[in-house]
């Protein structure tokens, strides 16, 4: 049987005083029985709860994920990224790369935990004019190292011939209209949910609204499909699959390292990649929608990137 601490004996364990004890069972939650007629608490459950509610976790070194040739890298889902960790996998075969579709906050977090080794993000900020710095430094405490990975179009995917006449995000809340959407968290959402509310749009009016779908290439085999008339995505996903597109805006897609973990060799391997010749002509092949003008560069904030206002994406 688990051991059972009276409240004396929890009040020392917690170091505080027995009559804190019953503030913390009742508005704290702290695990609890009163079978006998009095306060008792299971040892192991007490000790979940004060697992569960630490909020201050010590920092990790940059030992807690070695670099022993396995590449994590966490974050947005894209489709050039896709095309880069397969080149980078058969130029260094004594490396391997593993990308996590996590979203561009998911990817923050997994950075954050030091889970990854490098993140992918474009997530747009409040004012518009940047991307990512402040919602790294919010997330990780202060800004990684950030390297642009490419620029790309981001708009609505629409069937072939547009037979919606959809123009733009405020045409997606007229009646009998339905489409896909990217889950919370991702730079995709945050932008459609932007666009959405400038427009005066209710995202929960439209149908389809809360299907959510993975990957941007998912979002373009709904609409190919005819399941659904219109997405949010990226120009290069439109013309893979021979469909229509409305463009928004040109978006920064980065790759961030937490600067302690910079100069390990698979991160400055792959980062080595966006300038090799292999690389630029993936998109030269039949990619439409990328500008690798920036592609392997470092990009620093204009400003010192203050917090955002806005909810963060889940």
């Amino acid at each position: 049987m688990a051991r059972l601490l009276s409240t004396k004996e929890v009040s020392k364990f917690l170091n505080v005083n027995e009559k804190m004890i019953y503030t913390l069972v009742s508005e704290k939650g702290l695990p609890a029985t009163k079978i006998t007629g009095k306060w008792l608490f299971p040892l192991h459950l007490v000790e979940q709860w004060v697992e569960a509610n630490t909020i201050n976790f010590p920092k990790h070194d940059a030992g807690t994920l070695p670099y022993k040739g396995l590449l994590v890298i966490a974050g947005s889902n894209d489709l050039l990224l896709d095309r880069a960790i397969a080149l980078f996998n058969t130029m260094h075969s004594e490396h391997l790369a593993v990308f996590g579709n996590l979203g561009s906050m998911g990817g923050l977090r997994a950075l954050r935990r030091d889970l990854c080794h490098l993140a992918a993000s474009h997530l747009l900020q409040e004012d518009e004019s940047e991307y990512n710095f402040a919602y790294a430094s919010e997330e990780l405490g202060n800004l990684p190292a950030v390297v642009n990975f490419c620029r790309r179009e981001q708009g609505i995917i629409v069937r072939k011939g547009n037979p919606k006449k959809i123009s733009g995000v405020a045409d997606l809340g007229r009646p009998g209209l339905r489409i896909v959407n990217r889950p919370l968290g991702t730079g995709t959402r945050l932008l459609l949910d932007r666009e959405l509310n400038k427009a005066g749009v209710k995202g929960e009016k439209i149908e389809g609204y809360t299907h959510e779908v993975q990957r941007h290439l998912d979002v373009g085999l709904e609409v190919l499909s005819g399941r659904v008339d219109a997405g949010p995505g990226i120009r290069p996903v439109a013309a893979l699959l021979d469909l229509e597109f409305i463009p928004l805006r040109w978006e920064r897609f980065d790759l961030m390292a937490a600067k302690e973990r910079f100069f390990d060799e698979g991160v400055q391997r792959f980062l080595g990649l966006l300038h090799e010749p292999k690389f630029h002509q993936v998109v030269k092949d039949g990619l439409d929608g990328y500008d690798l003008s920036l592609s392997g560069k470092m990009v620093f904030p204009h400003n010192v990137p203050q917090k955002t206002t806005e909810k963060k994406p889940a």
